[in-house]
Formats: structure tokens, C-alpha cells, sequence
């Protein structure tokens, strides 16, 4: 999974994996969190949104299922 880091108020990184669909994305409270299915046009988006959080709230939360990341391998996307 690639992983960079981002300017945004709400997000520190976000990371996707292309062959899975796994949209990974790192909070400002450092919690990771995973979200499953999700196409490669709607990663492209978030990075090119000028409010990542406003795209999040509006795209992603409570429209993918998630997981929350707890050992520092999912954290940095090196699992």
C-alpha cells in the first residue's frame, strides 16, 4: 500500500491499494482507520479535494465498511 502525507486539518496520510480497494486513511488523533471496497476514482478524488475532510464526511464515512487500525504496522501501512 502506498502511503502519503497530506495537508488537510482532519488527515495526516492516506494510503490505497489499488488490487484490494482498501482506502486507508490516518486521522489528526493518529487513529487508522481502513475502509473496504472503495474504487479507485473516489481515492483520485480525496487526494485532489481542496477539503479532505469535507470530501470524507460527504463521500466515504458511513457509505464503505471500515475497520480501525490498532498496531503500528496497519498505522504505517507497512501490513
Amino acid at each position: 500500500m502506498n502511503v502519503m502525507s497530506v495537508e488537510s486539518t482532519t488527515m495526516v496520510a492516506i494510503g490505497y491499494d489499488e488490487t484490494r480497494e482498501i482506502l486507508q486513511l490516518e486521522f489528526c488523533s493518529h487513529s487508522v482507520y481502513r475502509y473496504f471496497g472503495v474504487p479507485v476514482s473516489v481515492y483520485e478524488a480525496l487526494v485532489a479535494a481542496s477539503s479532505k475532510g469535507k470530501y470524507f464526511n460527504g463521500t466515504i464515512r458511513g457509505h464503505f465498511p471500515y475497520s480501525l487500525e490498532t498496531d503500528e504496522a496497519g498505522r504505517r501501512g507497512e501490513s
